[in-house]
């Protein structure tokens, strides 16, 4: 009897030390892969941000985010630029989930079903090689069927003419809502307006073809009618009161200092 006692007490013994060792080794890779991680995500987010930027250069990433594109932060409440703050190490998502630093929609606000919206969001300048702006670069994101999709559209310096969007993070179906990330697709927005004369938001996604020389409308994604939903409320929240409407009427109205 004895000796089953001390034989389930050893076994205990080596699973708790091995339990032990796999901890520390698990934990002290994920310590020092920190830096390799963040490095990763920093350099995925500029590939993605490079998709819609329009730069044609000989220049590498890191060269053209240094002198061609500059990131800025909005407050989306009054439209400005926010001065001071750790631009490089903002991150919207994460703040958007901090009440202090976000806001809670409404069921009637929240169009896009994304819950909170942070406070101050980052955009992206693009200039050209003397320093003219070129294109204006936001990041949107909202619901579709499966999953919240996260893109970013290229905007002219007039804040209403489409210059390119890309979605990079999505779960929806492949071949169905999975076209969103279609360059067959993303290319038809090239050129539309979001807003009419008027000033109002007019960019829809419609079923079926858009027609022929159609200013403010693209083609629905075939066979995802509930995605291509998802995709019209994303800009008709990010284009409105609650996203980056106040910032683009001031872009439209000329009165932001790029510089």
């Amino acid at each position: 009897m004895s000796n089953k006692k001390d034989t389930f007490f050893s076994t205990i013994l080596v699973v708790l030390i091995v339990c032990l060792v796999c901890s520390i080794v698990v934990s002290s890779a994920a310590v020092g892969l920190r830096s390799m991680q963040k490095a990763n995500k920093i350099a995925d987010t500029q590939k993605n941000i490079l998709a819609v930027a329009g730069v044609s250069s000989n220049k590498t990433m890191k060269e053209i985010f240094a002198t061609n594109i500059k990131a800025k932060l909005v407050n989306l409440k009054t439209g400005k630029f926010v001065e001071g703050g750790n631009v490089a190490t903002y991150e919207q998502r994460h703040e958007a989930k901090i009440p202090g630093k976000s806001i809670k929609l409404t069921a009637k606000e929240d169009v896009a079903k994304i819950g909170r919206r942070a406070n101050i969001a980052k955009i992206y300048l693009v200039s050209d090689d003397h320093g003219k702006l070129q294109r204006i670069i936001l990041p949107i994101h909202g619901a579709g069927l499966w999953s919240t999709m996260y893109a970013f559209v290229a905007l002219k310096p007039d804040g209403s003419t489409v210059m390119g969007i890309a979605y990079y993070d999505q779960a929806e179906t492949p071949g169905l809502g999975g076209e969103v990330t279609n360059p067959r697709w993303t290319s038809l927005w090239i050129g539309k307006q979001l807003f009419n004369k008027q000033g109002d938001v007019a960019i829809k996604v419609i079923k079926g073809h858009a027609p022929k020389n159609a200013v403010h409308e693209v083609d629905g994604l075939a066979g995802a009618t509930l995605t291509s939903d998802g995709v019209e409320n994303t800009f008709l929240f990010w284009l409105g009161k609650n996203g980056f409407g106040p910032f683009l009427s001031n872009v439209r109205a000329g009165v932001l200092n790029h510089d």
